[in-house]
């Protein structure tokens, strides 16, 4: 999540005890040439199943649907709730694990903004929240993460499955000083065990991990510095290095750890779009390691880049992009981009609500509840994508802030759709403030009883089970699409 009208650049220099910083140097252009441009238009969308309540336009809850009583059943398309944690509580990622002991857990932080949204908490308290998935209708939460950056993560959190670590770094919309604190989840994950809570004298906001979880990025958007963690022995995170010539915003990894793909906003002084970076000395643990630039790619409908995460689909490369916010033409959405040639990425297809097209955006859509008027940051854009794998997915899905989560079909990458959507607007109350919907987090998934987790800030958890009926959780991952 980006935080507008912050000043371009807040820190000119930075030190990190005995770290010293260095800067990566560029060794490639901007790719300079591309296919042709992908459609601008709404995305199509399937047809929906029986019982469903749809939208009227793609991705919106107007007004007068409030007015009428039509806002209070929800929307919902090829999808149903199958279990929800209500309250104004849910932040920006939602992780899934599965123990030793076969206990199913997710992880999901509470707040958007600490502390801000303390007074939104439940009994639990403010913290990350680890919940008990056993039966996924009644979903129940066993613990509270209140170490320092599990109480104010931002968009850090993140799960690395392989060796069931949980890591967050202390984090802000600007950013939060130095704790990465870290958690083994491998032998009950309803009760997390705490390995360190370590001040490292970095500036948080996202986070990201190697495939092999031996290394921690802590990416500070408005701080300007990348940073990487060492957590070979997770009860003893070291710094490896930091640069701070880049804007890093959300950060991912190949599968071999040694190219990183950074969505990045430069505000008006640097570089907005993806950058690939060759990160192959932190990989090896190279002493002073360096960082350098592989690739970069800009796109005409950029708003915030928020983050991208490579996958391959019937052994191509490819990498899943969203941007957050925005307006007009570039409102932010999601996109597909090919990274066959990773000195040389293109977009190939984009990934827009009806709502969010230029046409669609006037006096009429700023008054619909949650626009812009009751809290900031809301409104009818992106803000997160994820992937159930990233071997042959068959679907992205993202959380369209107002407009919930959204479920697209990516086989034919060149032409995705619309396969499901579940928004749950928040009702406007005498009491509050607050309005619409507020989803913002990274869906997690359970590809077992295709059910999809999500938050949103206004309304809480969320288990939405996609409809057998759509044949969506059917698809074969060997299937043969025209053209292919």
């Amino acid at each position: 999540m980006r935080l507008p009208s912050i000043p371009t650049r807040l820190v000119a220099a930075l030190s990190i005890g005995a770290v010293s910083l260095t800067s990566g140097a560029v060794v490639a252009a901007r790719a300079t040439s591309s296919p042709a441009a992908p459609s601008m238009a709404s995305i199509k969308d399937l047809r929906c199943d029986a019982g469903s309540m749809p939208e009227k336009t793609q991705g919106r809850a107007p007004l007068a649907d409030y007015n009428s009583g039509r806002a209070a059943k929800g929307y919902f398309c090829n999808a149903r709730q199958i279990g929800h944690i209500g309250g104004q509580v849910g932040g920006f990622r939602v992780e899934r694990y599965v123990d030793k002991a076969g206990h199913e857990c997710a992880y999901w932080d509470s707040t958007l903004l600490f502390p801000n949204n303390l007074a939104d908490q439940g009994v639990e308290g403010p913290g990350t929240y680890v919940t008990d998935m056993k039966d996924p209708a009644h979903p129940v939460i066993t613990d509270t993460l209140k170490t320092p950056a599990f109480d104010s993560p931002h968009e850090s959190v993140r799960l690395n499955v392989k060796r069931g670590l949980l890591v967050a770094d202390m984090g802000y919309p600007t950013w939060n000083p130095g704790f990465v604190d870290v958690y083994d989840v491998r032998q009950d994950c309803r009760h997390p065990v705490l390995q360190a809570s370590s001040p490292m004298g970095v500036f948080g906001h996202e986070g990201g991990f190697s495939p092999d979880g031996n290394t921690f990025w802590v990416a500070s958007l408005y701080g300007h510095t990348l940073a990487a963690v060492d957590l070979t022995n997770p009860k003893v995170p070291v710094l490896l290095g930091a640069w701070t010539n880049y804007q890093p915003h959300g950060v991912t990894l190949s599968e071999d750890g040694k190219t990183l793909y950074m969505a990045e906003n430069a505000f008006s002084d640097g570089f907005s779009g993806l950058t690939v970076l060759d990160v192959s000395q932190v990989q090896k643990r190279v002493l002073n390691p360096q960082v350098s630039i592989i690739s970069r790619l800009t796109w005409p409908s950029m708003s915030t880049p928020q983050t991208a995460t490579p996958f391959t689909l019937r052994g191509h490369r490819y990498l899943m992009e969203d941007d957050e916010f925005g307006s007009g033409a570039a409102i932010g959405a999601a996109r597909i981009i090919d990274i066959q040639d990773v000195k040389h990425p293109f977009v190939v297809s984009n990934m827009r609500l009806a709502v969010n097209q230029a046409s669609a955006q006037g006096a009429a859509l700023e008054a619909d509840p949650g626009n812009g008027q009751d809290q900031p940051f809301q409104g009818y854009q992106a803000h997160y994508c994820s992937l159930p794998s990233r071997v042959d997915p068959y679907i992205i899905a993202c959380s369209f802030i107002m407009s919930g989560l959204r479920v697209f079909d990516i086989r034919d990458v060149k032409h995705p759709i619309e396969v499901a959507y579940f928004n749950k607007p928040l009702l406007p109350s005498p009491t509050s403030t607050k309005s619409g919907s507020f989803a913002m987090s990274a869906p997690a998934y359970d590809e077992a009883t295709h059910d999809i987790w999500y938050t949103d800030g206004n309304s809480g958890f969320y288990v939405v089970r996609l409809d057998p009926a759509t044949h969506i959780t059917k698809f074969a991952k060997t299937i043969v699409l025209p053209g292919n």
